[in-house]
């Protein structure tokens, strides 16, 4: 936000200077406490600028991607896979049990594209708002792939709580959320997800205020 608003020094905590150094174009200043703080601001002491080493890529415990090449069979699922992947569309995909369902889900973030630095971000932002980024690898480079399980809540699926925090929608942002046993979830779950399929977006309003979260992902849905 900083830096949308043109200001060219942050000054930020120093456990959070490697991820705010993620920012191109912008001194980070790092403190480690407010009393620090009280003395740099009256000039009494220097702190250098933060010079960040090297950037970890981080990829998210929950995952574990299956590169589609290595499924034999299943074409015509394949085939379609890689349809939805190049165009960004949702799928809803029918069989009985274990016929592969989770395994092709799971392989479909392997063939989409690598994500830009601006995607990265967006993904990290919500990551650390969550509080699911380590903070020695800030950078999650890898498109999310989410499975909540049936019995989830409505908060735990668009984000909520008294102090707003993102749902598995935006955990998915950029990447893939995966509703497997889709007639298990619900009427009203499903019925949650449909204005952030159409805006990409998801506005939680509480009585302090609105936050608005990230929403863009591709739905996969078994029944």
């Amino acid at each position: 936000l900083a830096h949308q608003e043109g200001f060219p020094t942050i000054i930020a905590p120093e456990a959070d200077a490697k991820e705010a150094s993620l920012i191109e174009g912008t001194k980070i200043i790092p403190i480690a406490s407010l009393a620090q703080l009280v003395s740099y601001l009256r000039g009494e002491i220097p702190i250098p600028e933060y010079q960040p080493a090297e950037i970890q890529e981080y990829t998210p415990p929950a995952v574990s991607i299956t590169d589609l090449a290595y499924i034999k069979g299943q074409e015509h699922v394949k085939r379609a896979l890689e349809v939805a992947a190049a165009g960004g569309h949702n799928v809803i995909m029918i069989g009985p049990p274990g016929s592969g369902k989770t395994l092709l889900a799971r392989s479909l973030p392997s063939i989409l594209p690598s994500m830009t630095t601006e995607e990265a971000l967006e993904v990290t932002k919500v990551y650390s708002v969550s509080g699911l980024l380590p903070s020695d690898t800030p950078l999650i480079r890898q498109r999310p792939f989410r499975s909540p399980h049936y019995t989830i809540s409505n908060a735990g699926l668009v984000g909520g709580g008294h102090w707003p925090r993102p749902g598995e929608i935006s955990l998915s942002h950029r990447g893939v959320l995966f509703l497997d046993e889709l007639p298990e979830f619900g009427h009203s779950l499903l019925e949650v997800l449909r204005q952030p399929l159409e805006d990409k977006v998801i506005t939680i309003s509480r009585a302090q205020g609105s936050v608005t979260f990230p929403a863009n992902f591709m739905l996969v849905e078994w029944i």
